[in-house]
């Protein structure tokens, strides 16, 4: 009877409390992330905030992981705390010199934190260590709207134009791209770009306003 009553504990569904407690920062920041994705923000926030503390729990343990910090400063973005990113994302780096996730995620909080040279070195870090890297366009994007913003706008279509290369489907970055173009009078490519971003989004006034003023 005893052999069978702790197979039966063995093989019995965990409580969910007990379950939640092995889900680790990284499980939480992803189920925030699909969540917002959602449009759950409410519920979204509690990840991100077990995340944090799950991630913070483990640093004062001298237990964290790359995941650890990688999640955490994914968390902190979402949280758009940004600072906070900076803080623990330099602290990782230490630790975990080529953790280029971080580096991405650095180099957008300092973009929101209107720090661009330092957004522009991380962004770069991450592009040069990781071409093909799953947020290497989003690193170009933020890449070009540095240099739109300091009227680099050749510099800007390069880095627009790779960002697009990689992720066809945003319709924002075919208008930044078409916007840079039009500044610099390639009225025919600047035109080709907007077109692209109404096809994406039918309703994008900017981009239909854009196109108007390029002549078609």
């Amino acid at each position: 009877m005893k052999v069978f009553l702790l197979c039966l504990i063995l093989i019995s569904p965990m409580p969910a409390a007990f379950a939640q407690n092995n889900r680790d920062a990284s499980w939480n920041y992803h189920t925030g992330r699909n969540l917002e994705s959602s449009g759950r923000i409410g519920e979204a926030e509690y990840y991100y905030s077990e995340a944090v503390r799950i991630a913070n729990g483990e640093i004062s343990r001298n237990t964290a992981s790359r995941e650890t910090y990688t999640a955490l400063t994914w968390a902190l973005q979402r949280q758009r705390k940004y600072q906070d990113v900076v803080t623990w994302g330099e602290r990782g780096l230490r630790l975990f010199a080529d953790e280029y996730r971080i580096m991405e995620t650095m180099g957008e909080a300092y973009f929101y934190l209107n720090e661009y040279d330092e957004s522009l070195r991380f962004m770069q870090r991450y592009t040069n260590n990781v071409p093909q890297g799953e947020r290497t366009s989003v690193a170009y994007f933020f890449i070009g709207e540095i240099y739109r913003f300091r009227g680099k706008y050749r510099h800007a279509d390069i880095a627009y134009t790779t960002a697009v290369r990689l992720e066809p489907n945003v319709a924002l970055w075919w208008y930044r791209l078409g916007s840079v173009r039009e500044a610099m009078r390639d009225l025919t490519q600047a035109a080709s770009a907007y077109e692209r971003a109404l096809a994406l989004n039918p309703e994008y006034a900017e981009a239909e306003s854009g196109l108007g003023r390029v002549g078609r």
